[in-house]
Formats: structure tokens, C-alpha cells, sequence
């Protein structure tokens, strides 16, 4: 099950944490996975590492998802290199949390900037290629918080909801192409953006969740995996929680 042999995917924001495992599993499943990220060259090159190390194939691509005609070249690069582009999981993001009344104007362009504008400018430019193929899988990754919302994190929180929005309305304009377009909403996961929590933050958190533990990358890889799969084929427009019960 899940065979992506001859596949091309392309991972945002796929130098560590989500990213990383999501381009890890998506080559343990035959895709040749081309990993972008904005910053820290030195962390996409171990994770291509790891990924050739255990048989797979991948590369690191520089990718600024806030500049459009950054997304549209490199995406087209890469569709023109490969001669096709399978799958796009769009999962480049950044937080800056605090409450709204201490928010700035400049934090909150960037969040939609990335969050946002950058993953609706990465499905454009996928799917370019994926029309003319007439097929291809596009995922969003989302989070509990677009759900349900968290105190300190409106401008996060308002950017992840839109992507569900994002979802439902691409999946409707593109099903007759025979492109897919899933969301995928991470609950507690262990990632850099999580690390930053004391212990007592993370133990508090982890009891208002039914399985009582946060969540591991893997996991979340997991799910994208299977939507970037051709079993997926008859699934779009939907948002697969991954968040051990947080939010139902």
C-alpha cells in the first residue's frame, strides 16, 4: 500500500520537524522528494542526508514561500527538472504568539505572509503541472488551533483556519482535473515550536488531551503519506486531525 514510486514531491518548510519526517516518509514510499526551506542550509542537508542514507531520494531547494515569483520559479524548476510534480504539502509556517492587544502590525503580515499567502502561492504554482497531468495531490497542513482556537495565538490561529477554507474551495475548483486538495490539523505535536514550553506547560496541555500524550512528527507524516497516496484518490476537500483526541 502507499506506493509513490515515480512521484515528485515537494515538501515547504521541509528542513526539521513536521516538514522533515513528512519528506522522510514520503521517500520511504518511493517519492523523490525535493525538501525547501527559507532559512538553515545546514539542517535541509541532513535531512536529504537521511533520507539518502536510508535509500531514498531527495534534494534541498532555497524556497521563499512569501515571495510569489520566488514560489513560481523554483516551482517551476522543479516540475521542468523532474517533468512533473506530483504532490505539494504545503507546510512552511511560523507562530508569534502573545496576546492580541500586544500584537503588531508587522508580526501579523508575516504570519499570513508565510502561513497564509505563501501556501495558496505554492498550490498556484503546483498546479500548473498537476492539471496538465491531470492528477495530483495537494496538502495543507493546518492545525488544531484553526479549529479551536488558543488564547495568545489569534493571528496563528485566524492564518490556520483560512487554510481549511483554502481547501474546500481548491478541492471543488480542481476534482475535475483529478487533483486533490486535503488539510491535515496537527494537535500537540513535539516539534521546535513546542520545545519552548516548561514542563509544567507541556504536562497541563497534555491532560486536556483524551490519549494523554502529545503527538511525534511521524505520526503527522503518517497522515500525509496516505492523503499523497493513490488509495487517497477518492478523498478532497477534507481535514484529517491528527491531534490524539484534543479536538473532535
Amino acid at each position: 500500500m502507499f506506493d509513490l514510486s515515480g512521484k515528485v514531491a515537494l515538501v515547504t518548510g521541509g528542513s526539521r520537524g513536521i516538514g522533515r519526517a513528512i519528506g522522510e516518509g514520503l521517500a520511504r514510499h518511493g517519492a523523490r522528494v525535493v525538501l525547501a526551506y527559507a532559512s538553515g542550509e545546514a539542517q535541509a542537508r541532513e535531512a536529504v542526508r537521511a533520507v539518502e542514507e536510508s535509500g531514498g531520494r531527495a534534494e534541498a531547494v532555497q524556497l521563499d514561500v512569501t515571495s510569489s515569483a520566488d514560489v513560481d520559479q523554483r516551482i517551476t524548476e522543479i516540475a521542468k527538472r523532474h517533468g512533473r510534480l506530483d504532490i505539494l504539502i504545503a507546510n512552511a509556517g511560523i507562530s508569534v504568539d502573545g496576546l492580541l492587544i500586544r500584537l503588531r502590525d508587522e508580526d501579523l503580515d508575516r504570519i499570513l505572509a508565510v502561513n497564509l499567502r505563501g501556501a495558496i502561492a505554492s498550490a498556484r504554482a503546483a498546479i500548473k503541472p498537476m492539471m496538465r497531468a491531470r492528477t495530483g495531490r495537494i496538502v495543507f497542513v493546518s492545525s488544531v488551533v484553526g479549529e479551536m482556537g488558543n488564547a495568545g495565538q489569534t493571528a496563528y490561529s485566524a492564518s490556520k483556519a483560512a487554510l481549511l477554507g483554502v481547501t474546500k474551495s481548491l478541492a471543488r475548483e480542481y476534482a475535475s482535473r483529478g487533483v486533490t486538495v486535503n488539510a491535515i490539523s496537527p494537535g500537540f505535536i513535539d516539534t521546535d515550536m513546542t520545545a519552548a514550553l516548561t514542563d509544567d506547560q507541556k504536562q497541563d496541555i497534555s491532560t486536556k488531551i483524551p490519549l494523554g500524550r502529545t503527538g511525534t512528527p511521524v505520526e503527522v507524516a503518517a497522515a500525509a503519506v496516505f492523503l499523497a497516496s493513490d488509495e487517497a484518490g477518492y478523498i478532497t476537500g477534507q481535514s484529517l486531525r491528527v491531534n490524539g483526541g484534543m479536538y473532535m
